[in-house]
């Protein structure tokens, strides 16, 4: 076969192909038209049949649609109530939760508590102040270890470079011990809950002892 053959061949087969594709397109316009044919044929059955009805048959067909129109609404109403029973379910329930959320922490406090008591108790009756700094020392370091256990950590501030995001400065002083910007005394102690600051260290920072020295031209 020459070359020539060949080729004519091939356009043949493509035009086969095409052809075969046109009468696919033919076939799902067909089963398109014949799809609408049918629906159109349901509706004209269907609006034949209520003209052919009895007054009977019609009256029976209208008590039948209310009937199921009142089902559909008596079950919509059934829905509705119970979505609204849930809404509020939730929203008490989220009460709840916020009212006793820290339950489980004042618990763990409640032992602070009574030995706070108990040392004020213990040095009405002795009259000894030793035994009431030690009882509070001992009462401060248990109430500290339960909120450590709840994520609570104190802000390291003296002696530490000044930190805007942790310390807030109250003064400035002149200091011959600690270095320039540095915090020389902590004046309230600050605090950090699981990573997040709730209350920065109230700061006084070192200017060194003074000296400055100016520059030379």
């Amino acid at each position: 076969m020459s070359e020539i053959e060949i080729k004519t061949g091939e356009e043949g087969g493509k035009a086969e192909d095409y052809e075969e594709m046109d009468k696919e397109k033919e076939e799902v316009q067909h089963h398109k038209g014949l799809s609408k044919k049918s629906r159109e044929k349901a509706r004209e059955e269907k609006v034949k049949k209520v003209e052919e009805m009895t007054k009977q048959e019609l009256l029976k067909e209208v008590k039948d649609t209310e009937k199921k129109s009142q089902e559909n609404y008596d079950l919509y109403m059934r829905t509705y109530a119970e979505m609204e029973n849930i809404k509020r379910r939730g929203i008490k329930e989220r009460q709840e939760l916020s009212k006793y959320a820290n339950e489980s922490l004042i618990k763990e406090i409640l032992p602070v508590i009574d030995n706070l008591q108990k040392a004020i108790s213990h040095a009405q009756n002795n009259k000894n102040l030793s035994g009431l700094v030690e009882g509070i020392e001992l009462t401060l370091d248990g109430l500290m270890a339960t909120l450590e256990k709840a994520g609570l950590k104190e802000v390291e501030a003296e002696g530490r470079p000044f930190d805007p995001n942790f310390h807030e400065a109250i003064s400035k002083q002149i200091d011959d011990k600690i270095a320039p910007g540095h915090v020389m005394t902590e004046l309230q102690k600050g605090y950090v809950l699981n990573g997040r600051l709730i209350r920065p260290s109230m700061v006084v920072i070192s200017e060194g002892n003074g000296n400055r020295k100016e520059d030379t031209a």
